[in-house]
């Protein structure tokens, strides 16, 4: 089933930008998609990426094979596969990134470790991503308050 945060309702109808659960499926499995090349697919094309599964190891590579197909057919580029990381900090329930700790404080936020593992996958995820230096970490406190942490 598919997971839409309201910080995304901007773009979701139109799916003009990647959502995060795309974005967690591009980390699973290994692929960079660049904003122009998602740009150039058609409504159909993401949602069949928003739709397809990519949890086990096999639907990552079927994922990974789909993508590659899409990027080549819809943009003429080939896709640029990216290292997986076998231990990725939002599957981690035990240990808060130092990132999210920090632009939660930025915001006046302290998390909870017991708050950080009652979240989903996803929404460690999001978080993470939204923390990150170099994003525009706009949607970081809308997040925070959407998974009620602020």
């Amino acid at each position: 089933m598919s997971e839409f945060f309201q910080f995304e309702a901007d773009f979701v109808e139109s799916l003009r930008c990647v959502p995060m659960q795309v974005r967690l499926k591009l980390d699973a499995c290994g692929v960079k998609l660049k904003l122009p090349q998602w740009n150039k697919f058609n409504q159909d094309d993401r949602q069949l990426l928003v739709d397809t599964p990519c949890e086990t190891d096999s639907e990552a590579a079927d994922y990974r094979d789909l993508l590659h197909h899409m990027i080549l057919q819809r943009t003429g580029d080939t896709a640029t596969d990216l290292a997986i990381d076998p231990h990725p900090d939002w599957e981690d329930v035990t240990v808060i990134p130092d990132s999210v700790q920090e632009k939660a404080q930025d915001v006046g936020v302290t998390l909870s470790q017991t708050q950080w593992a009652s979240l989903t996958l996803l929404r460690r995820f999001a978080l993470i991503k939204l923390s990150r230096s170099g994003h525009e970490n706009t949607n970081f406190l809308p997040a925070l308050r959407e998974f009620h942490l602020a």
